[in-house]
């Protein structure tokens, strides 16, 4: 099954849960259609992150003009929310044609469970312009950097209750 948008409203990066037992979601709408698929922190950071480096590039090209220090849309995500499926591959690529960023995300492989129709296998594409673009690797950053801190010695991360660091030999003191 193939989910597409051309032209997408709103395509964000956000979580449901508490820090440390987060369940991270990327929801696109175009129109009155909606869609929202889990996706890993790693997943997440690094889309972020290569999608900024992307823009970047085009930028120093002149190819681009996506500029931005901080998200303007932080917002919650939109209700409904009905997660479709957990992605477990991710495609991204330049479109010139279009000029814009074209983000492709596959839904996980349910290997010898899987039926033999086609009904399992799903694809949602987006199409992001440079400006949408810039706004989602923003904020992915933004919601990434929002979890739990990490540990300065060790890079852990350190739970509400408190951290036994593997580095200090699971001494308790003050980490500051």
């Amino acid at each position: 099954m193939l989910l597409e948008f051309p032209h997408p409203d709103r395509c964000v990066v956000g979580t449901i849960g508490e820090p440390g037992n987060r369940l991270f979601i990327i929801q696109v709408s175009q129109g009155g259609t909606l869609v929202a698929v889990a996706v890993e922190k790693q997943q997440v950071q690094m889309l972020g992150r290569r999608i900024g480096e992307i823009l970047d590039q085009l930028q120093s090209l002149g190819r681009a003009d996506a500029e931005g220090e901080e998200p303007t849309d932080l917002g919650p995500l939109d209700a409904p929310l009905e997660v479709e499926f957990r992605v477990g591959a991710i495609g991204l690529a330049w479109d010139a044609e279009r000029g814009a960023i074209q983000l492709e995300l596959f839904s996980v492989d349910l290997g010898e469970e899987a039926p033999d129709d086609d009904s399992h296998n799903v694809l949602v594409q987006i199409w992001l312009t440079p400006r949408l673009a810039r706004e989602f690797s923003l904020r992915a950053e933004v919601i990434v950097a929002s979890g739990r801190p990490a540990c300065p010695f060790c890079s852990q991360p350190i739970e509400p209750g408190g951290h036994i660091c593997p580095r200090s030999n699971g001494y308790r003191g003050p980490l500051f």
